[in-house]
C-alpha cells in the first residue's frame, strides 16, 4: 500500500497465543501476516518457567528477528506487536510489547489504537509520583494498573480499563495468564481462534489462516477475556456500546483475505466499487486500481460498468523503507519509487483510476500526472470513500484538519488540484450500504468520524479522572 506516502497509516497489529510449545515462532508468522498494519517496529514477549522475556527492535518483522532471536524465546505463551507510530512518536523505547517488571510480578502490554485521554491521565499520574520511560500512551495503562488498590490483577485491569477512553485493543501477558480487552465501542478489529488446543488472538483473521488456526469469534466491545491453564473465561469491564468499528478497515487497512465484524474485506471492497459505479459512471476505455487496497474496488467498478479492468499501475515491492520519508518534499518522489504506470496499457486510453481515499492530495496528483505522461488521454478519478474532512483520534495517522485537502476544498477544487478530468467520491450512504450495514442491526455499526466529524467519544475533554485518594 501507499500508506507511508499518503499520510494514512494504521497504528499497529497485535497477535497473541496461549498453550503452544512454539509460541514465539507462531507469533512471528502471525506478525508477518499483520505487517501491513505497521512497519516501524516489531516485538515478541514470551512467558516461560515463571518469567517473561522478549525481544523487539526497529524495522520489519524479518529484520528485527533476523539473527536467531526467536530461538532464545522459549515458552508456551506469547504476545507480539507490529507498530506504526501515531501517539507518542517513534523510537526504540516505544516499540511494543512494553515489558514491566516489579516485585509483585511482570506484565507485558501490546496495544492497538489510541487513548484520547492519555495526556490528561499522564499528567495526573506524574503528579502522584509516576515516572514514565516512554512517550507511548500504552504505558499510561500500565501505570493505572500498578496504582490500583484492587485485590487481584484482574480487578486492577478492569479498574484501569474504566479510566482510559478512546480506541484500544489490549493484550496483556503475565507469567500465568493472557488478558484480552476491547474498548466499549469496538473501534479496532480483534478476533479469537484455536490452533489445536491453543488459543490465538489477532487483529485480523488473515493471521489465523497463515498460522493454521481456526476462527472462533470476535472479541466483543467492553469484553475482558482471561486465558490461562484453566481455559478461557469471559467477563465485562463495561457495558457494550453500539459498535463503531473504523470504516477505514474496510476501505483501506485490512487485508482482503480478512473478515472484520463478519464481513469479508475483498467482498466489501468489490461492493464499494459497484456502488461507486452506480453513483459516478463515466465513459472510459479501461479501469485500473491503485495497488493494493483499491484493486478489489476497481474490479467491482469494472464489473458493474462493463469497462475492462486492466493492470495500469504496478507497485514496486522492493523499494526500501528508507525512501519513504515524512517530509512533504520527498512524498512525490516516493510515489515514483513505489508506483509505475504500464505505458502499453494506458497509452491512448481514457482511464478510470480507482483509489481508496484522498488525504493531502499529493499522491493523487502525482499518479494522475504519471498516467498522463504514460499517454492516457483522459484520467477520471473515483474514490471508494467519502471525502476525509476530519482527523482521526482513534489510532489512525491522518493529518491535522488543516492538512486534509477535503476539509478546505470542494470536490471540483480538488479535481483541479490533482489534474483529473473528473473526480467523484463515494457517498456516506453508499459506503454503509455497500459494506452491508443494516438498520436492523443497530449494535453493529461503524465509526464515520473522519467523514462526518461526529466522534463516538468525547474528544474535546477527557471524562476520566483518577481519584486523588489513590
Amino acid at each position: 500500500m501507499l500508506a507511508e506516502i499518503k499520510g494514512l497509516n494504521e497504528e499497529c497489529g497485535i497477535f497473541g497465543i496461549w498453550g503452544h510449545e512454539e509460541a514465539a515462532q507462531i507469533t512471528y508468522y502471525g506478525l508477518h501476516s499483520l505487517q501491513h498494519r505497521g512497519q516501524e517496529g516489531a516485538g515478541i514477549v514470551v512467558a516461560h518457567q515463571g518469567m517473561l522475556q522478549g525481544h523487539k527492535g526497529l524495522g520489519l518483522v524479518t529484520e528485527v528477528f533476523s539473527n536467531g532471536e526467536l530461538q532464545s524465546l522459549k515458552g508456551a505463551a506469547a504476545i507480539g506487536h507490529v507498530r506504526y507510530s501515531t501517539a507518542g512518536g517513534g523510537g526504540y523505547e516505544n516499540v511494543q510489547p512494553l515489558l514491566f517488571r516489579s516485585q509483585t510480578g511482570s506484565i507485558a502490554l501490546a496495544h492497538n489504537g489510541n487513548l484520547v485521554n492519555a495526556l490528561d491521565l499522564k499528567m495526573q499520574l506524574e503528579e502522584q509520583g509516576s515516572i514514565f520511560q516512554t512517550t507511548s500512551d500504552t504505558e499510561v495503562f500500565a501505570h493505572l494498573i500498578r496504582r490500583s488498590h484492587a485485590p487481584t490483577l484482574k480487578e486492577q485491569i478492569k479498574e484501569a480499563l474504566t479510566y482510559v477512553e478512546g480506541a484500544f485493543a489490549f493484550l496483556l501477558l503475565t507469567e500465568t495468564e493472557l488478558y484480552v480487552a476491547l474498548d466499549p465501542h469496538g473501534f479496532r478489529p480483534l478476533s479469537i481462534g484455536r490452533l489445536g488446543s491453543a488459543y490465538v488472538v489477532a487483529s485480523e483473521t488473515c493471521a489465523f489462516d497463515v498460522v493454521g488456526a481456526a476462527y472462533e469469534r470476535e472479541v466483543e466491545p467492553g469484553e475482558l477475556i482471561i486465558i490461562s491453564a484453566e481455559g478461557m473465561h469471559s467477563e465485562r469491564f463495561a457495558p457494550a456500546q453500539a459498535r463503531s468499528i473504523c470504516s477505514m478497515e474496510y476501505i483501506y487497512f485490512a487485508r482482503p483475505d480478512s473478515n472484520v465484524d463478519g464481513i469479508n474485506i475483498h467482498t466489501a471492497r468489490k461492493n464499494l466499487g459497484k456502488r461507486l459505479a452506480l453513483e459516478a459512471p463515466v465513459e472510459a476505455d479501461i479501469v485500473t486500481g491503485v495497488p493494493d487496497s483499491s484493486i478489489s474496488v476497481a474490479i467491482g467498478y469494472a464489473e458493474a460498468t462493463g469497462i475492462p479492468y486492466e493492470l495500469g499501475l504496478i507497485k514496486n515491492r522492493y523499494v526500501g523503507r528508507t525512501f519513504i520519508q515524512p517530509s512533504q518534499s520527498l512524498r512525490e518522489q516516493g510515489v515514483k519509487m513505489k508506483l509505475s504506470p504500464v505505458r502499453g496499457v494506458v497509452a491512448g486510453k481514457r482511464v478510470v483510476m480507482v483509489d481508496d481515499s484522498i488525504v493531502r492530495g499529493t499522491t493523487s496528483k502525482r499518479i494522475v500526472a504519471m498516467l498522463r505522461e504514460a499517454g492516457a488521454t483522459e484520467v477520471h478519478v473515483r474514490i471508494s470513500s467519502p471525502p476525509i474532512t476530519h482527523p482521526c483520534f482513534y489510532g489512525i495517522d491522518t493529518s491535522t484538519r488543516e492538512e486534509l485537502i477535503a476539509s478546505k476544498h470542494t470536490v471540483e477544487e480538488i479535481r483541479q488540484i490533482i489534474g483529473a478530468d473528473s473526480l467523484a467520491f463515494l457517498s456516506q450512504e453508499g459506503l454503509l450500504e455497500a459494506i452491508g450495514r443494516s438498520p436492523h442491526l443497530p449494535l453493529r455499526g461503524q465509526c464515520m468520524a473522519c467523514f462526518t466529524g461526529n466522534y463516538p467519544t468525547n474528544i474535546g475533554k477527557a471524562r476520566s479522572s483518577l481519584m486523588s485518594t489513590k
